[in-house]
């Protein structure tokens, strides 16, 4: 009795070692290595994380063109996402989140897992070429039905 239960156990141990031999086998070990990326995105101010933020990535060429398509990712509420299967290479990074400036930056990812942090900075004032000058006088606006002198 033990011998006919021990043949259907050799033989679903036998399947299954057959069946993780053929998975491995699938995988081309000539395939181009891939990485894991992690984003932190935080505001400069004060640090704090933040959340639903654009994560989009671009693969770029070798002559600074990024290519069509890319992955776009969202922060948690911890100001977390990453992704893993980004092939070596240039990546072209851009994070967008409403009311602060957009960041843009290239990276060579060469390694098979890589940690970036993202500070966002609030919109600066626009630059402008009639400022105002607190320190000049103002006087009474001209009136402009006044006929010239």
């Amino acid at each position: 009795m033990k011998k006919e239960m021990m043949k259907p156990t050799f033989v679903g141990l036998l399947l299954i070692l057959c069946l993780l031999g053929s998975a491995a086998a699938q995988r081309d070990p000539n395939a181009d290595p891939t990485a894991e990326l992690s984003f932190l995105v935080v505001k400069e101010d004060n640090g704090k994380p933040v959340r639903n933020a654009a994560v989009i990535m671009h693969p770029v060429n070798d002559h600074g063109k990024q290519s069509r398509g890319g992955q776009e990712l969202k922060t948690d509420a911890d100001g977390k996402t990453s992704f893993d299967g980004v092939p070596y290479g240039k990546l072209r990074v851009q994070v967008l989140a409403p009311g602060f400036q957009t960041f843009g930056e290239d990276y060579d990812v060469d390694r098979a897992k890589m940690d970036f942090t993202i500070k966002l900075k609030r919109p600066q004032s626009q630059y402008s070429v009639y400022p105002d000058h607190p320190d000049e006088k103002k006087g009474p606006a001209p009136d402009p039905n006044a006929k010239p002198q």
